[in-house]
């Protein structure tokens, strides 16, 4: 196989791109990690709640995921594959330690619009934390995040229709949380 310069990578699918890691590529692999890091760390910041927690999940999946490559059997996305191996890290990390601290604040905000902005976030903090795990993981993956419901039940490794009855319930529960009707409108 072909040594492919950086630009050749960047126009590779991720699929390929697992195949030329697997087939001993050295820099296949640090092109998916550039690719989907930051999603990743989305992903692992909004389920632990700790950006050290986060980072250190990140890394465990990455790493994991390097590792493993040559179990990725193709027949999902590879970002289900790294969606899937990032909330095992997590849930790992949560299990052998609980997270001190609450998610900081890292999305740039309007000066306009900060402190208000602010204090929504917050607020939608500290109400998924009050949700159970599943329903948590379930909206951050779905509402937050995009992915399709058959995607996160692959990610979570649960039915499409349990993934709907979390999403579902966790809605409910925000809401109640937040204190929104159903029309949207604040209740408090």
């Amino acid at each position: 196989m072909p040594v492919a310069g950086p630009a050749e990578l960047a126009e590779l699918d991720d699929h390929e791109l697992l195949r030329r890691h697997q087939g001993g590529d050295a820099d296949a692999f640090g092109e998916i990690f550039r690719r989907h890091r930051d999603r990743m760390w989305a992903v692992a910041l909004r389920t632990t709640r700790d950006p050290e927690v986060a980072a250190d999940a990140v890394q465990d999946a990455f790493l994991n995921a390097f590792r493993r490559a040559g179990a990725f059997r193709g027949d999902s996305q590879v970002t289900t594959w790294l969606h899937r191996i990032t909330v095992n890290a997590c849930l790992d990390r949560i299990r052998r330690q609980r997270p001190t601290a609450d998610l900081a604040d890292h999305d740039p905000v309007e000066p306009r619009d900060a402190h208000h902005s602010v204090e929504v976030r917050l607020d939608v903090q500290e109400a998924l934390a009050h949700l159970p795990e599943g329903q948590r993981l379930a909206l951050v993956l779905v509402d937050m995040h995009g992915l399709s419901v058959a995607e996160a039940a692959a990610v979570l490794e649960v039915a499409e229709g349990t993934v709907k009855s979390r999403c579902s319930r966790g809605r409910e529960a925000m809401a109640e949380l937040l204190g929104l009707r159903r029309d949207g409108k604040a209740t408090r």
